[in-house]
């Protein structure tokens, strides 16, 4: 549970921005939900900013405020939802009304707007008010110096566009039980992306970086020129990189960011609502190998700072780390409330929703690959003809048949052991319950990504970290853009 000191600052932000304390909400919330199997009022008010500085110029800067909460019960697999921008007892009482009639049978979605492994009571992250560290001139002179490093160190440079962004969330959590519980999350962004020019062609380059911690991180010099490196560094290594050839290859893939196919091919395809519904490729196979033995996945709530963390889902259920794969083996799913109860499970903490405007359903939080004992070099040297994937931009995925497209943005040619040269226009193609019985050596190298991720279901964005050693991947197919 959050520690005391959270509790009341969320309790008295709630007490004034609505006509009902705390307490006789609860009460209120009882009687709402009564005869209803389950089900949570939450309430979130948070501030969050944006700035942009783009080519020399500030792009955009704002800075908004959102309050509002969502009514939630459920009947079995039926749930019925009302929200509303309005923190108050009226608007309170009609949610009450509408998500009642699902005793009748009714359920959806309304706009009524004018059990754990966790036992330590650990936070993950600040409660203070991260926000208000920098102020606004502060913010734009950061990004101003990173533009500057950038035009200074190479001249090829052409365009750079930086921007910080930030968000303080406060949330609570009342359910007809008694039970309430409360969180405040900070959530910080650093992004720079760089375009360069050589004879006529153009490249771009990008890098981000962040998680739930303060904005000092970023105001850190080797933190934001590490930050301007690397963008820069993917820019001017696509000059240099030349059509590849379409085919079936071996793939390595190194640590760190590459976890997001695992996250997309296979974490989706291991939440609970799938699999209930039994929609999942990997539907009905509990207990069976579904992966070579070296392979072991978990999803963890509990790292600290990282963006993917939270000290409680959005349910109220403390998060946890949760063992997907072991040693092969499909040991469990992630799960919200509802369908744990509904199939007979516990409950993972992975009840996550994008805002009050939308109901919790089962999302990843961090999820990645475990080390193996393969060094990293012996991995690339073992391979005579493949492709180094460094960075993935945008891609596709089917989670009833675990089918994958990914793209490429930095990778490299594989030709007897050695990487020779960057290539362009790489597409990875496969299948993710296929991909894991294919993986050939995992190395001992393993590493979370920078802070980037947002992963989207349903129409709702949550922020997740993925993470894995260097992997080798045997016969995957591999589109290019050599004719």
């Amino acid at each position: 549970m959050p520690d005391i000191k959270t509790m009341d600052i969320v309790q008295k932000i709630f007490d004034n921005k609505s006509d009902i304390d705390t307490n006789s909400t609860e009460r209120l919330v009882t009687d709402l939900l009564n005869g209803t199997d389950d089900g949570e009022l939450f309430q979130e008010y948070s501030i969050s900013e944006n700035v942009v500085f783009d080519d020399g110029n500030i792009k955009n800067a704002s800075k908004d405020i959102s309050k509002g909460f969502g009514l939630r019960a459920i009947m079995g697999d039926a749930t019925a939802y009302a929200h509303s921008s309005e923190i108050d007892k009226e608007s309170l009482l009609k949610a009450g009304k509408t998500v009642s009639a699902i005793k009748s049978g009714y359920e959806g979605t309304t706009n009524i707007s004018k059990g754990t492994n966790r036992t330590k009571n650990l936070p993950l992250y600040s409660n203070d008010n991260i926000l208000d560290d920098f102020t606004f001139g502060q913010k734009i002179e950061l990004l101003q110096k990173i533009d500057s490093y950038l035009r200074s160190k190479d001249n090829r440079v052409k365009q750079v566009s930086a921007s910080i962004a930030g968000e303080w969330q406060a949330i609570q959590i009342i359910r007809n039980n008694g039970f309430r519980t409360a969180d405040i999350r900070p959530l910080v962004r650093l992004n720079v992306s760089v375009i360069v020019e050589k004879d006529g062609r153009m490249e771009r380059g990008s890098y981000g970086s962040g998680g739930r911690y303060s904005y000092d991180t970023f105001f850190d010099e080797k933190t934001w020129k590490n930050s301007a490196d690397k963008a820069l560094k993917q820019a001017v290594v696509n000059l240099d990189a030349i059509a590849l050839k379409a085919g079936e290859m071996d793939i390595v893939l190194s640590a760190g960011w590459p976890g997001i196919i695992l996250h997309e091919a296979i974490g989706h395809g291991l939440e609970g609502d799938c699999n209930r519904k039994k929609t999942s490729a990997f539907s009905e196979l509990m207990g069976k190998q579904i992966a070579t033995k070296e392979v072991t996945v978990v999803d963890d709530g509990t790292l600290e700072g990282r963006r993917g963390s939270l000290n409680i889902d959005d349910e109220g259920t403390p998060t946890e780390c949760t063992t997907l794969i072991e040693n092969g083996i499909l040991k469990s799913y992630m799960h919200d409330r509802q369908n744990a109860d509904l199939m007979g499970h516990k409950y993972t903490g992975n009840g996550r929703r994008e805002s009050y405007e939308y109901q919790p359903i089962p999302r990843m939080t961090n999820t990645y690959m475990l080390n193996g004992n393969a060094e990293p070099d012996s991995i690339i040297s073992s391979v005579k003809d493949g492709l180094y994937a460094v960075s993935f931009g945008g891609g596709q995925v089917d989670t009833t048949s675990g089918k994958f497209v990914f793209s490429a943005s930095e990778a490299y040619k594989i030709e007897n052991g050695k990487i020779q040269y960057p290539v362009k226009g790489a597409t990875l193609i496969g299948n993710g319950p296929d991909v894991l019985k294919k993986i050939r050596a995992i190395g001992n190298d393993f590493a979370l990504d920078d802070g980037i991720g947002t992963c989207g279901k349903d129409g709702q964005g949550v922020p997740v970290g993925v993470g894995q050693p260097t992997l080798l991947v045997s016969d995957i197919t591999v589109g290019g853009t050599e004719f």
